[in-house]
């Protein structure tokens, strides 16, 4: 029996793609220095929530900034060279930072950590593409899923008990780790795509337009901005628990129920999606993320709450594998990493977005809030329902276009007794 689950959940994939599992496994298990930075900014630096608030904004924006850029160096330059040069110079960042006392010079250094940290993601999904038959490719998502919750769940239980040691620490192990994960890439990760020569007709294909110019690609990116504003709306419960009366505590045990249900069940979801349509299990997916959210508006007591925590991370977990694979079958080969680029926008826009329109709404709406997110949920399943068909009849029509024609058999001598 464990040799079977093996064998449908990771078997089969290549050793290149385990020496990037590897490397992004190490990397979120380092990932100390931004899971505390507010703190430190507050008890270590003294700032005040507002100061703290805009630098940690800056971390934001450089994220969205570095998408995209990761994207294009990523096709340009490969994505070895990316992930190395994003890694090496994130690695220094967190030291200079763990070292900085002038505001300007934190705020900078803040900024440009935010621009390289999120410079690897596109690399490494368009990597993955590369090296992943289309077959696996459900899987390889669903394990590299599974691979970010387990190290960001490992990072957050060390940092605490760093964290109460030295504020410093957390920075210098950070850069250390971040360091391990660009000598992995140096001197284990090979270039994956392979550079075609420049041509005219490939220049004019190039570049960011040609995703934002692709209709059928930005409609699930557009609805993949839904799923990431609801799932930012995971900041409000906080609000919502303490107008109840519960602790933070009691909020900090909701938010580790997500964590734990995935690192325990996430391995089975290609098994259990396994034969059904993307778009169907978006849809899914979406219903789930919806009703999770809509059971907070009714939320009173913590088992509730963890009901509602448990019932949108199923959710979540069935949209991770089927959302890197749509991207894969949309994006054009020599395109893959822009358009990983344009995708991972949505989550620093819905990060802004969510804090920002979720407090208003909360605010002069009260638990209605949570009634419309559900509402939200449920329609943009529908809107997978209808984009889905015309999608993967897209996917399928170019499939046909770059597959050769099976040569046909040559016909059968007839002798004298078959005539």
């Amino acid at each position: 029996m464990i040799r079977r689950f093996y064998a449908e959940t990771a078997g089969g994939l290549p050793r290149a793609f385990w020496t990037l599992w590897t490397a992004m496994l190490v990397n979120r298990v380092g990932a100390f220095a931004m899971l505390f930075l507010p703190l430190y900014l507050k008890d270590s630096r003294g700032l005040t929530l507002t100061v703290i608030g805009l630098v940690t904004a800056g971390y934001g924006i450089g994220g969205a900034c570095g998408s995209l850029l990761g994207g294009v160096l990523a096709d340009r330059w490969g994505r070895r060279s990316t992930l190395l040069l994003a890694n090496g110079v994130a690695a220094t960042l967190l030291l200079a930072l763990g070292f900085a006392d002038d505001l300007w010079l934190i705020v900078l250094l803040t900024a440009a950590t935010g621009v390289f940290h999120s410079m690897p993601g596109p690399a490494l999904v368009a990597a993955t593409i590369d090296i992943v038959p289309e077959e696996a490719r459900s899987r390889a998502f669903n394990l590299q899923f599974w691979a970010f919750n387990l190290g960001t769940a490992m990072a957050a239980t060390i940092a605490g008990a760093i964290a109460s040691t030295s504020f410093f620490a957390l920075f210098a192990v950070d850069a250390a780790m971040t360091a391990v994960t660009a000598t992995i890439i140096y001197f284990k990760i090979p270039e994956t795509v392979r550079k075609e020569p420049s041509t005219p007709s490939s220049r004019k294909r190039g570049g960011l337009g040609a995703a934002f110019r692709d209709s059928y690609f930005m409609i699930f990116v557009g609805l993949t901005f839904v799923l990431a504003f609801i799932s930012s709306q995971s900041s409000m419960v906080q609000l919502a628990m303490n107008a109840d009366g519960l602790s933070p505590r009691a909020f900090g045990l909701v938010m580790a129920l997500p964590g734990i249900l995935i690192v325990l069940g996430q391995l089975f979801v290609p098994k259990l999606i396994q034969g059904r349509t993307k778009g169907r299990v978006l849809a899914l997916a979406f219903a789930f993320l919806g009703v999770g959210y809509a059971v907070i508006g009714a939320a009173d007591i913590v088992p509730m709450y963890l009901l509602a925590a448990a019932i949108w991370t199923m959710g979540s977990m069935l949209a991770a594998p089927p959302n890197a694979s749509v991207i894969a079958e949309l994006a054009p080969p020599q395109l893959r990493a822009r358009y990983q680029a344009v995708f991972y926008l949505v989550f620093p826009a819905a990060g802004f977005a969510a804090p920002a329109i979720g407090g208003w709404s909360l605010d002069h709406l009260g638990s209605a809030h949570w009634l419309i997110i559900g509402t939200l949920g449920i329609l943009a399943a529908i809107g997978h329902l209808l984009a889905g068909p015309p999608r993967e009849r897209r996917v399928a029509a170019a499939l046909a276009a770059t597959t050769p024609p099976v040569p046909a058999a040559p016909p059968t001598p007839q002798t004298e007794n078959s005539r």
